[in-house]
C-alpha cells in the first residue's frame, strides 16, 4: 500500500541518509566472464548485480520520521473523512499545486453549473457593495433627505 500511496505522490518525499558503498570482493576474473557473473560469491548480491566494474550500489531505506507518519495519518482521515480513494485525494492534490490543472478543473466546473462564471461572480460583488453603501451612507446622513 505504501507503494502504491508513494505512486501517486501521497508520501512525503525521500530523504536519502547516507550509506556506505559495498567494497568489491577480491576473486578471480576470467575472460569469458568478465563482471564476475559467474562468480557465487556474487551472484546472492543483489547490490552487485548488473554492476561490470563491482563497485556496487548506494543501499538506499526509506526512513520515515515521526511527521511523515502523521502526514500520511493525514492523508488516511481526509480518506475517510470524505470517502474518496487515494488517487482522488492524489488528484485534488495536483489540482492545487498544478495552476493548469487547477484552471481546467475550474472551468468543468463552470461549464456544468458547479462554479459560477467569473463575470456574474464580480457582479454580484458589485451590486452587494453598492447596496452597503446605499444601506449606511458616510457621515450618516441620509442621501435623499
Amino acid at each position: 500500500m505504501l507503494r502504491y500511496r508513494e505512486s501517486l505522490g501521497l508520501l512525503p518525499v525521500v530523504r536519502v541518509r547516507s550509506a556506505r558503498r559495498l567494497r568489491p570482493r577480491p576473486g578471480p576474473a576470467s575472460t569469458d566472464d568478465p563482471a564476475g557473473q559467474g562468480d557465487p560469491a556474487r551472484q546472492g548480491d543483489p547490490a552487485r548485480q548488473g554492476d561490470p566494474a563491482g563497485h556496487g550500489d548506494t543501499v538506499r531505506h526509506r526512513q520515515f520520521t515521526q511527521a511523515d507518519i502523521d502526514a500520511v495519518a493525514h492523508g488516511l482521515a481526509i480518506e475517510q473523512r470524505y470517502d474518496i480513494s487515494p488517487a482522488a485525494l492524489a488528484f485534488g492534490l495536483r489540482v492545487l499545486a498544478d495552476p493548469a490543472a487547477r484552471a481546467a478543473v475550474a472551468d468543468l466546473g463552470r461549464r456544468i453549473g458547479r462554479i459560477r462564471p467569473l463575470p456574474v461572480m464580480a457582479m454580484d460583488f458589485e451590486k452587494e457593495r453598492a447596496l452597503r453603501l446605499l444601506a449606511n451612507p458616510p457621515g450618516g446622513d441620509h442621501p435623499l433627505e
